[in-house]
């Protein structure tokens, strides 16, 4: 009887008996183990498939990106499988319920993602800070690998890997990181508090994962901080991952535009080319706007036409209960 009563204790603390499923640590550590393998076969794949001959053209610009992006891929696949079968979540759990109102919020949230970055060239342009340089330029180098073919096709191109790359961020972030702390935190301190702290966490995280990126700095680490919890924001005040999936996919498509650096990362093709001569501190320097004085406004910018947004869709403005407790997918008969 001892030992059955040792067992059973020894369960409670990996499985929740009334939900029938693991607690949210263990589902955490299993998603990385199978994110980390993942990446490890992909790494493999990419080392035994050689990469195009030659350095032009379509193919070696596909395979480039495609070298970039199998990664986010891979682990947001994995955050779905994981949170399929081990959390037992819904799609819409995740934010993802693609319903009228998503659809409506990622609307909002490219418009917010193109207009913001939009400012910042309007505003350095107006001061002498920036100068447009050419047309549809390409730049050979780049991170991408994008200068080796024209502009027209590199700026194709980085629409699927943006929205791939993007997309799978917020997903892991925001709808499976965020909504599981916030789930396990819950009964210790509250749903609303679980959900802040979830919010900021994730939110520093973000900053972190940011940390190794080229000519990253303390303040661009901080300010992608601010940002995470503006993009947590979204997602704990409607429901719904489409704001943030919407504004980050156009972010970065509109700093690549506007030949701005991408997180430091320059992608080799440009709408315009530009040439940022203002102060560093201020402008973000090679690490782009993210990185400079510059995010701060655009952040307060971005946190007022949240609000309104919100207020205007949804009624009211509050973080949601919900995204504390889990809408689980009931198993059907004979298994999941």
């Amino acid at each position: 009887m001892a030992r059955s009563d040792f067992i059973m204790e020894i369960r409670g603390y990996l499985v929740n008996p009334a939900e029938k499923r693991l607690r949210a640590p263990w589902r955490i550590g299993l998603w990385i183990l199978l994110a980390g393998f993942v990446t490890v076969l992909f790494t493999l794949l990419f080392a035994v498939v050689p990469a195009p001959t030659g350095e032009t053209g379509l193919a070696g610009a596909v395979y480039a990106l495609s070298e970039l992006g199998w990664g986010f891929l891979a682990m947001g696949a994995a955050g779905l499988g994981v949170g399929y079968l081990l959390d037992r979540r819904t799609l819409a759990d995740f934010g993802l319920g693609l319903d009228g109102q998503w659809w409506r919020d990622a609307g909002f949230g490219v418009a917010l993602g193109v207009g913001l970055p939009t400012a910042v060239l309007a505003t350095q342009l107006a001061v002498g800070w920036t100068a447009i340089t050419a047309v549809l330029p390409t730049t050979t180098g780049g991170t991408f690998g994008l200068g080796s073919t024209s502009a027209v096709i590199g700026l194709a191109l980085l629409v699927p890997f943006f929205v791939v790359q993007a997309t799978a961020e917020e997903i892991l972030v925001r709808g499976y990181l965020l909504t599981n702390l916030a789930e396990g935190a819950a009964g210790a301190i509250g749903k609303a508090a679980s959900t802040v702290a979830a919010t900021v966490l994730t939110g520093a995280l973000f900053g972190l994962l940011h940390w190794t990126n080229p000519s990253a700095t303390l303040l661009s680490v901080t300010n992608i901080t601010l940002y995470g919890v503006l993009l947590g924001a979204c997602y704990v005040l409607t429901g719904r991952l489409g704001i943030a999936c919407g504004f980050h996919v156009a972010w970065n498509y509109a700093l690549s535009m506007w030949d701005f650096p991408v997180s430091g990362l320059d992608t080799g093709v440009a709408l315009v080319g530009t040439e940022s001569m203002g102060p560093e501190l201020v402008t973000g320097g090679a690490f782009g706007p993210e990185g400079g004085l510059v995010a701060l406004p655009l952040l307060a910018l971005g946190s007022g036409a949240l609000y309104w947004w919100v207020r205007r869709e949804y009624g009211r403005v509050e973080i949601l209960d919900s995204i504390a407790v889990p809408e689980l997918r009931i198993p059907t008969r004979g298994g999941e």
